[in-house]
């Protein structure tokens, strides 16, 4: 049987690799897809890629330490940690009335919800097309809350009230809900920093402003996600970090930006809100929740 030379067949097949490499060199590359960037989270919620990324207002070193500012969370069979439970345990009655239904609706997080939240109060449903710099300065001071609320999350690991029991809670229960710590709320410190920004902005109104803030912080009680204690220390939390920004003045530039263009909105006869709702939410504010 012939044999085919292999010398020969080694350079044929060594000329075709190099003629091949020297093509694929000259021929122009393809610029390589764009790494799509992960989406931030802020809070509970993750912003959708390719929304602006917006900036916090607080240096590093600027935020009030958490863990120096907030005190430890009740310790185990503690006065306070009864507390806790009792406030969990007899919430849970609530299940199917108008304050439960609120506590439900103040699951919504953010600054188009704050303002859906305080259409009530203001009167008026704030059209978000119109108050561009109102909602950039609630989104950034949201960004110093997480930031805030984050570290001592983190540091205390504390469960949510659920956690262990079948009691009912106004959200769906999740593995990512559970695996999450409780203290502080994140949404008492973020719904209480909000009310004092806003009642800044609208002082006439900051009575109404302020305790719709504590009611919206309690709604996390009543919904059975988070412990008393954890919401108490929301609000410090909060205080503590609106005081903060108090003192930046990008915070405050954006501040006086946010009032002038509020004032305009609610001067402008925009839409009132639906009265029905404003009925129904009246009424579960009226409801002692956390009477025990």
């Amino acid at each position: 049987m012939p044999r085919t030379p292999i010398l020969p067949a080694l350079l044929l097949t060594a000329c075709l690799a190099t003629a091949a490499h020297a093509a694929e060199q000259a021929a122009p590359k393809a610029a390589p897809p764009p790494e799509a960037p992960s989406a931030p989270s802020v809070g509970n919620e993750t912003l959708k890629p390719g929304k602006p990324a917006l900036k916090p207002y607080l240096a590093e070193g600027a935020m009030p330490d958490p863990l120096k500012v907030l005190s430890a969370p009740p310790a185990h069979h503690s006065p306070l940690e009864m507390a806790d439970r009792a406030a969990f345990t007899t919430t849970r009655s609530l299940k199917g009335t108008p304050r439960w239904n609120l506590a439900a609706n103040d699951v919504a997080e953010g600054a188009a919800a704050v303002l859906d939240n305080y259409a009530c109060i203001l009167g008026t449903r704030i059209d978000q097309a119109r108050v561009p710099a109102t909602l950039n300065l609630l989104e950034r001071a949201r960004i110093d809350l997480a930031n805030a609320t984050r570290i001592p999350k983190v540091h205390f690991r504390r469960l949510r009230p659920f956690v262990g029991n079948d009691a009912p809670i106004c959200v769906q229960r999740t593995q990512a809900l559970a695996d999450s710590f409780s203290y502080p709320s994140g949404h008492a410190t973020q719904g209480w920093a909000y009310a004092l920004i806003l009642a800044s902005l609208v002082p006439e109104k900051a009575t109404a402003i302020l305790a719709r803030g504590r009611a919206y912080g309690e709604s996390r009680i009543v919904c059975g996600v988070h412990w008393l204690s954890d919401v108490v220390a929301g609000r410090l939390n909060g205080s503590a970090v609106f005081a903060a920004l108090v003192g930046d003045a990008a915070f405050r530039s954006d501040m006086d930006k946010a009032r002038s263009e509020l004032r305009g909105a609610l001067a402008g006869g925009g839409a009132g809100p639906d009265q029905a709702v404003c009925q129904r939410e009246a009424e579960a504010l009226r409801e002692p929740a956390l009477e025990f």
